[in-house]
């Protein structure tokens, strides 16, 4: 497929999608997101495929949505356009994505960081919601999930008073997994996510689905899909190749089956 705003590559089992808007520094307009999700969704059907990384340049990741874009549209024209429905499409995706994150993350940036999996950062890496700055607010799940992960006084101030998070300050609030250095991060978030593709396939798959409900359900519930989840492993061949190599002392083979 042809795109006009990313980039993608596959290395190893690693599926990768580069936002490649540099001179607006990777602002999102309709034509970038649809663009980022028909790649993930590509790499999410490819079976050669085992991990996904989304990361921008050094810079930015992404300086949050085009305003330019919205600055003219109505109440109901964002209702019938349903500007953000969009973003659903990366609840959809079922394998690991793995955000690489250097320079700005602000915005919609910062929530489609946060829509993701696992985060590496460079050191350079900002997080915040600016958008009460113009008059709005968060819009792409900003005010859900950022503060079911830093609480609500911290969430707070990122949104009503436009506070950043360095990468440290991240990952000491939980937001990030780890941080290195800016060159080089990439490669980093990379072989991050080589680790995590070669994990048994279906597990893995079964393992973030159970993880994820736990941000939407009771514990009675979450248990309930944890157990659903674990059970039918047991007709995979992997389960039983990996612990017949466990038994064996030997590296299992996945089939992904």
């Amino acid at each position: 497929m042809t795109y006009t705003s990313i980039l993608t590559e596959t290395r190893g089992r690693v599926g990768i999608v580069q936002l490649n808007r540099p001179q607006a520094m990777n602002a999102f307009n309709l034509t970038l997101l649809g663009e980022v999700f028909d790649a993930m969704e590509a790499f999410d059907k490819d079976e050669a495929i085992g991990a996904i990384v989304v990361t921008g340049n050094e810079k930015a990741f992404a300086a949050g949505a085009d305003i330019k874009e919205m600055a003219d549209a109505s109440y109901v024209q964002m209702v019938v356009e349903e500007r953000v429905k969009v973003w659903d499409r990366i609840r959809g995706i079922r394998k690991p994505v793995i955000a690489a994150v250097s320079g700005w993350a602000l915005g919609g940036g910062c929530e489609f960081v946060l829509s993701c999996d696992m985060i590496v950062a460079s050191e350079s890496a900002r997080f915040g919601q600016p958008e009460i700055t113009i008059g709005i607010i968060p819009g792409a799940g900003g005010t859900q999930r950022l503060t079911r992960l830093v609480g609500k006084h911290l969430a707070m101030e990122m949104v009503l008073n436009n506070r950043t998070l360095t990468a440290q300050e991240a990952q000491h609030f939980g937001l990030v997994n780890r941080i290195v250095p800016v060159d080089g991060y990439l490669d980093a978030a990379v072989a991050f996510a080589e680790e995590v593709a070669s994990r048994a396939p279906i597990a893995v798959r079964m393992a973030k689905d159970a993880i994820n409900a736990a941000f939407e359900t009771t514990l009675t519930e979450g248990l309930a899909v944890e157990k659903r989840n674990f059970y039918p492993l047991f007709a995979t061949e992997d389960q039983k190749e990996g612990m017949q190599a466990f038994i064996e002392k030997r590296k299992p083979n996945w089939k992904g089956k």
